[in-house]
């Protein structure tokens, strides 16, 4: 099986700071550290199956098909695939307004 490097955006980082810290705040550190961990390994699979995600439907409408997403509901991890790389872009609440932060995010 290929393996590609994941490379997380500084964007990338700071959304799962600000994720954690939020879930922290308001609901508690355990839950901070499980959605933590879960997001971090769905990150990582993605060297072994990056293909496995989907153009996300509000690119797909723009006919923006360059990157793709899996989740860990409700949060959407957004990458690009280049080469033997996956550039993970975003990790986003997904009951936000996709439409605008993908946009602005990744159309700049």
């Amino acid at each position: 099986m290929k393996q590609y490097r994941v490379r997380l955006a500084n964007e990338a980082e700071q959304d799962l700071v600000d994720i954690y810290r939020y879930v922290a705040t308001h609901d508690s550190v355990e839950s901070a550290d499980y959605l933590l961990d879960e997001l971090e390994t769905l990150c990582s699979r993605l060297s072994s199956s990056p293909q496995r995600g989907h153009v996300p439907p509000e690119l797909e409408r723009i006919a923006v098909t360059v990157y793709r997403e899996v989740h860990f509901k409700p949060y959407r991890v957004v990458y690009e695939i280049i080469g033997r790389e996956v550039f993970v872009h975003c990790v986003l609440d997904g009951r936000r307004d996709m439409q605008s932060l993908l946009e602005r995010r990744l159309l700049r």
